[in-house]
């Protein structure tokens, strides 16, 4: 049986052999250790293994790709010739490449054994914790892993870099319930490399449990306006991923961004610097590679409200003629304000705090509309009672120069760092 190292150089002197002119493959490998729970009880401890061969070729600029999950010698040979044949009846596009030659690179984040003992204190210690504090509170689902993951790509110019992380992973969904009144359902997230603290004063686990009994009972918006919205950190991540979308390979490619020929101009308030930042210590678990072969580096993306750089790939930078991208992006961190929550909701005459966002893709000229979910109506510097879920609509470019306050406080999920945004201008209507 190969190892994981042989199995990557086989594949790329496979497709070699099949006929290719270039060659990629990306070998990932998983071991992961899950505590599930269910309505506040623990029921299921396992251990999965999970392992993937994504091979790719050119021939003549034409490009085919295969991911397999057979790994052996027989397996890899037949895929190899199978992803010659697509590239062979595909079209040409000059675009298509690989990485140039790098110097070999390796990385290691994080344990690369779990705690299992620990972790099944710590699940103990939450639904605990959940059960005294917040009895109204249902602990509908908890998925508590530790996962070990270890990614090798390789191609025909000479690139090889492994990766390894070691991570705990966890999740929850919940709901209130008091007599026939029940709370809209939410979730929330966290990764790490370590579990020093309990559960629930990780990322806003505290909080949404906390705000998931107060929404129980709900009251409809007092009338509709057009305002200031505050953007928890949570549904933050609905507005940076939308507007990030923007300035990836396919908007960019087919001229159809909003972001268009935008690099070096100010694109939003002066207030707003932001940065995919893989290999921050702030945020453990950033990717150390592309998927088409470069070493990442942290980037900024929005510098004082500035595009400083698109998100494009190897393949999107020969498309578009514009500079490959430091990163993908991932690993978002926005930079703290200079408010503290309470002072933001104290400057707001009359508004929401949007803690969950429902809704679709924006247009093309950055409109959305979406529901307010788990939401507060906000008026005369308080927040007055959780509402009924009411639409929210706006343009996410108009949106990004309206901001009107940061907050100082921020929260790390690990995937993300961010803080309480406040965006003026946007359209809040009752159902």
């Amino acid at each position: 049986m190969m190892n994981k190292q042989e199995i990557i150089e086989y594949s790329i002197n496979a497709l070699l052999r099949a006929g290719a002119d270039k060659a990629t493959g990306i070998l990932g490998y998983s071991e992961k250790h899950e505590l599930n729970a269910h309505a506040g009880t623990m029921d299921l401890f396992r251990t999965t293994y999970n392992i993937g061969l994504n091979l790719a070729c050119i021939i003549a600029q034409k490009k085919g790709s295969m991911v397999i999950n057979k790994v052996d010698a027989k397996g890899i040979d037949e895929a190899a010739k199978g992803v010659v044949a697509m590239a062979q009846s595909s079209q040409p596009d000059e675009a298509n490449d690989i990485a140039e030659t790098q110097p070999h690179n390796s990385f290691s984040h994080g344990p690369e054994k779990p705690d299992r003992q620990l972790m099944f204190s710590r699940l103990q210690e939450f639904l605990a914790y959940s059960a005294k504090a917040y009895p109204k509170t249902i602990i509908e689902e908890v998925n508590f892993s530790f996962t070990k993951r270890h990614s090798i790509l390789a191609n025909s110019n000479d690139v090889l870099m492994s990766s390894m992380h070691g991570m705990y992973d966890f999740s929850v969904m919940f709901t209130s319930k008091d007599g026939v009144n029940t709370s809209s359902f939410n979730y929330t997230y966290f990764q790490d490399t370590h579990l020093d603290k309990p559960l629930h004063q990780c990322g806003s686990v505290d909080r949404l449990l906390r705000q998931s009994a107060e929404q129980i009972h709900t009251h409809p918006l007092p009338r509709n306006f057009t305002g200031k919205v505050v953007f928890t950190p949570d549904s933050l991540s609905s507005i940076i991923g939308t507007a990030m979308s923007f300035i990836s390979d396919v908007p960019l490619i087919t001229g159809t961004s909003l972001y268009k020929d935008k690099l070096g101009t100010a694109i939003a308030d002066s207030r707003l610097t932001l940065h995919a930042a893989p290999h921050s210590p702030l945020l453990p678990a950033g990717p150390d590679f592309t998927s088409d072969g470069y070493q990442t580096e942290d980037v900024t993306v929005i510098d004082k409200g500035v595009l400083s750089s698109y998100l494009l790939s190897l393949y999107g930078s020969r498309k578009t003629g514009l500079e490959r991208a430091k990163n993908g992006g991932s690993n978002w961190i926005v930079d703290a304000g200079n408010q503290s929550f309470d002072e933001m909701i104290g400057s707001i005459d009359e508004g929401l705090l949007l803690c969950r966002f429902s809704g679709g893709n924006p247009s093309d000229n950055g409109d959305f509309s979406g529901v307010a979910k788990n939401s507060y109506y906000i008026r005369d510097g308080k927040i007055q009672f959780p509402v009924s879920e009411t639409m929210v609509n706006g343009n996410i470019a108009a949106m990004l120069h309206a901001i009107c306050g940061i907050t100082s406080q921020r929260v790390m999920t690990g995937y993300t760092l961010f803080p309480w945004v406040c965006f003026d201008g946007m359209q809040v209507t009752g159902k």
